[in-house]
């Protein structure tokens, strides 16, 4: 369970620690991650250590792709990326190795890496129901598998079904409910779509916002991202969007939690520098990185203990999700034929 309690703004990166430098090395780092939102960390970290970090950027199925084509020549030591399911991916895909590290095992609850020490998160999302204020009384909310309710026929606002957040969901459900449970569940929310499935989840929040559904399912991180953006439509939009924390009670599966998935890396089968590529897995995974994620990306921390941000605060607590996210991975191809048969586009 997350307890998270308001804070003021932590500058997390101000203060220099006065650290010692170790002796000069280099990672050579492939984030699917934008640069500003992993940047200042990589920076910091040099700053105290000395090694330097070699970023390249990229989408996160073209970075997969590009080390399967790399093989063993691959330059790359550390793979960074978004959902446990592209996480398991590329441990299926054999492109990545198994990483031994007592601090990460101690800092980042088992939950949230790989049984394996394939890969672990760095920092949380979750994905909850957003409702339309005004519109929607929230009493009348309670789960994710209460969504397939006609009572919600023409009133539900999602991404299509190639989105991996999505598919991450579904594969949390056949976890929880299994797989014939969970496919009459997607045929019942499909029949609930206020309108087929097109953008990503800030279009949801739109659309939502515009009157042409009652509900979206969306991850916080782009609500987060709306309410602190430089546009003023897209704050007015996300204002109008309240948050509810779904299976947060209620018998068996039912108060199992929120759906919650992670950002996370993994270090490549090719890796050259496995010690320096770990030392940064370490530093991202220290309380001072994990303060700029809760402070500054708008996305909730893997490590207990830290504090989030206004924004994040402001949605209150809740209860996550304790499936190990590695099932996220195991269960992802049934998740996407199951959506497939259930016509969920």
């Amino acid at each position: 369970m997350f307890r998270f309690a308001p804070v003021l703004f932590i500058a997390a990166l101000a203060a220099f620690t006065g650290l010692p430098a170790q002796a000069a090395g280099e990672v050579n780092l492939y984030s699917a991650r934008k640069e500003d939102l992993i940047k200042p960390l990589l920076d910091r970290f040099t700053a105290q250590t000395g090694i330097q970090v070699n970023l390249v950027t990229g989408k996160e199925d073209a970075l997969l792709t590009r080390l399967q084509s790399e093989g063993d020549a691959s330059p790359a030591d550390l793979l960074v990326t978004t959902d446990a399911g592209r996480l398991g991916r590329a441990k299926a895909a054999g492109v990545t190795q198994a990483a031994t590290s007592p601090a990460l095992e101690a800092a980042i609850p088992a939950a949230y890496r790989d049984p394996e020490g394939h890969w672990f998160g760095l920092s949380l999302r979750a994905r909850p129901i957003l409702f339309v204020k005004g519109k929607v009384d929230p009493a009348g909310l309670s789960s994710y598998e209460a969504l397939a309710d006609p009572k919600w026929k023409g009133k539900v606002c999602v991404r299509g079904s190639d989105s991996i957040y999505n598919q991450s969901l579904v594969a949390s459900l056949i976890a929880a409910d299994g797989q014939p449970a969970t496919e009459t569940w997607a045929r019942g929310l499909v029949a609930n779509f206020a309108k087929p499935p097109q953008g990503g989840d800030r279009d949801q929040i739109k659309a939502a916002a515009a009157g042409q559904c009652d509900l979206a399912i969306a991850n916080t991180y782009y609500l987060a991202g709306m309410l602190t953006s430089k546009d003023p439509a897209e704050q007015a939009a996300a204002q109008q969007m309240g948050v509810f924390w779904p299976n947060q009670d209620g018998p068996g599966t039912q108060g199992r939690g929120a759906h919650v998935n992670v950002s996370g890396a993994a270090v490549t089968k090719a890796a050259k520098h496995k010690a320096e590529a770990i030392q940064l897995l370490e530093f991202m995974a220290g309380p001072e990185s994990q303060a700029w994620y809760a402070q500054v990306n708008g996305e909730y921390p893997v490590v207990a203990g830290v504090p989030v941000g206004p924004t994040l605060a402001a949605w209150g607590t809740f209860k996550a999700d304790t499936l190990n996210l590695a099932k996220l991975g195991d269960f992802n191809a049934e998740a996407t034929k199951l959506m497939d048969r259930a016509g969920w586009k």
